[in-house]
């Protein structure tokens, strides 16, 4: 058995997974941060409680992994984008609690892991994630093995696709996830609404209280030719950043997460992987990409932070 821990911004969620990848109990906890101390006790005790659901000991459990919004190397937490700690020997820490090994992984190489082994990368030998949230995070499986580079191998978010663009919280202009996040769809989303106050945009929004990520998608499935307008230009922005990863990388399989994946196929998926096809270098000697939804959702972190021991 393993147990997996997906560090969220604002509570820990632990599962305990079989061999399969089959998640066969989970325990939850608020994230109340005191200082690394108490950090590394509230992970330690947190495994201890799912192993008592799941009616194991530590005997039965190979090791612990945890997927952490941040950069890590060798058991150090390098730095965190979320919670503040840096340069904290985390796996030194838990054993002080539980003595088992504690594994670290970034929290998008977790899911590219979990990805990998259980959902849409099964049977490739190279394969990537991309993550579309309020940014855009990236897992990359490289030679059926966990790419981590200096601590998190897969900032690909920070791509410049406009040089010269839109300022990121980076320091750089012109990064991908300003064009090609949820961020940046709904930024997409609101100047469309701005120019063209008949749109069934602003009902959409309207209803769903918001401007969200799927406010284009839904009212593009209405046929508002603005939304569908809109939906066109984002999968344009979508796949320069994909477009440049496959040709750098030139996986089998590309995996889109985060809500915004969600999307109906006719409007980002299919347009998307006729651009891809299109554009990209290896089609010319015939081999293509294969762009695909991520299958596992929010269990990918937990699967992927319990099986990192099988890809670094």
């Amino acid at each position: 058995m393993y147990i997996g821990i997906d560090v969220g911004g604002t509570n820990l969620k632990a599962g305990l997974v079989d061999e399969a990848g089959t998640i066969v109990a989970v325990e939850r906890t608020p994230l109340n941060f005191q200082g690394p101390e108490a950090f590394a006790k509230s992970l330690a005790e947190l495994a201890e409680a799912v192993m008592a659901q799941g009616g194991v000991t530590k005997e039965d459990v190979k090791n612990v992994g945890a997927g952490i919004p941040g950069a890590v190397l060798d058991g150090e937490i390098l730095y965190t984008t979320n919670i503040p700690m840096e340069h904290v020997p985390l796996a030194d820490l838990f054993r002080r609690y539980l003595d088992l090994p504690l594994l670290l992984g970034n929290d998008a190489d977790c899911a590219a892991v979990g990805e990998y082994f259980c959902g849409a990368g099964r049977g490739t030998k190279n394969f990537i994630i991309v993550t579309l949230g309020t940014g855009i995070g990236g897992g990359l499986i490289l030679n059926k093995k966990l790419y981590t580079g200096m601590g998190s191998g897969g900032e690909v978010g920070h791509l410049v696709t406009h040089p010269g663009g839109d300022l990121c919280n980076c320091g750089r202009s012109g990064c991908w996830e300003r064009y090609a996040s949820a961020t940046g769809l709904i930024h997409l989303t609101k100047a469309a609404m701005a120019g063209h106050p008949e749109s069934a945009l602003h009902t959409v929004a309207a209803e769903n209280g918001a401007v969200e990520g799927r406010t284009a998608f839904q009212a593009a499935e209405m046929g508002d030719e603005t939304a569908l307008a809109v939906c066109r230009r984002y999968v344009e922005e979508l796949a320069l950043g994909v477009i440049d990863l496959v040709n750098i990388l030139q996986p089998e399989a590309v995996a889109l997460g985060g809500g915004v994946a969600a999307a109906p196929d006719r409007l980002l998926l299919e347009p998307l992987q006729d651009l891809v096809a299109r554009e990209c270098f290896a089609h010319r000697g015939g081999k293509l990409t294969r762009i695909v939804r991520a299958e596992l959702g929010n269990d990918a972190g937990i699967i992927g932070a319990a099986m990192l021991g099988r890809a670094i």
